[in-house]
């Protein structure tokens, strides 16, 4: 895709899962990626799955810290020469139940990891590249942040505060600096696991097309966001979901 090749990108939450996959695809478009996630084994297991430290870099540590966002934009800039690109894909969820029998310590960990880390991440590489030169971000969602989603809904009610902010964020950022989000349904991932696991293809059979998404139909999407292939598209959500949402499903 035009406009990925030689460009740097931040992707967090990669060492597996949607993150890895988006990485892995932005690294086939010869782009150079810096990936975050918790644990440093896992980041340095895929940084050599991308080809090594020619193509990417892994940088352990919380997304909703704000010494490492500095340190992981700061490595970015130092390392590859740039920060062109930014995808915020870290997400938690580690609760299930009804909003009324809430733990609020775990609602106000999921914002702040979900929407107010993402909002960092944004600030910090504003600050460090892409105020001065340009460049595009892409936050995942999930379609749980566009209607309600029983059992999770303070995760999808975060995700649609993050649609918010992307919207806002393309206005206030716009003409330099193109923000947008995908909203995946199920994707078979670790994450989401529980969601399918034992029952694919009862859970596939209620989507039009048939499957459940995998790592690689987002990161195909994500990186046509990013590239400019996309340049007058800003402050969209595209909805990645195999028709399902069509049908009333989340």
């Amino acid at each position: 895709m035009r406009g990925l090749s030689g460009r740097t990108a931040v992707v967090t939450g990669a060492s597996r899962g949607i993150g890895l996959g988006i990485a892995r695809r932005l690294v086939e478009e010869g782009a150079r990626v810096v990936l975050t996630a918790r644990r440093d084994e896992a980041l340095q297991a895929a940084v050599e799955e991308l080809g090594g430290p020619e193509h990417a870099l892994g940088i352990a540590g919380a997304a909703d810290d704000e010494a490492h966002r500095e340190e992981v934009v700061a490595a970015a800039v130092a390392t590859y020469g740039s920060l062109d690109l930014l995808v915020n894909n870290t997400g938690i969820n580690p609760v299930h139940g009804p909003l009324v029998d809430l733990d609020l310590a775990a609602a106000r960990k999921i914002t702040e990891v979900n929407v107010v880390a993402a909002l960092g991440w944004v600030q910090a590489a504003h600050r460090a590249w892409l105020g001065e030169h340009g460049g595009a971000v892409v936050n995942v969602v999930s379609v749980a942040g566009l209607r309600p989603a029983p059992g999770i809904d303070l995760y999808g009610a975060s995700k649609a505060m993050l649609v918010r902010l992307t919207e806002s964020l393309a206005v206030e950022l716009a003409p330099g600096i193109r923000v947008n989000a995908v909203a995946p349904a199920v994707v078979k991932t670790r994450f989401a696991a529980a969601l399918y696991e034992g029952r694919e293809a009862e859970v596939a059979a209620a989507y039009p097309l048939g499957r459940l998404g995998t790592p690689e139909d987002v990161a195909a999407t994500v990186a046509f966001l990013l590239s400019d292939e996309s340049s007058w598209t800003t402050g969209h959500t595209v909805v990645l979901d195999g028709g399902v949402t069509l049908t009333g499903g989340t």
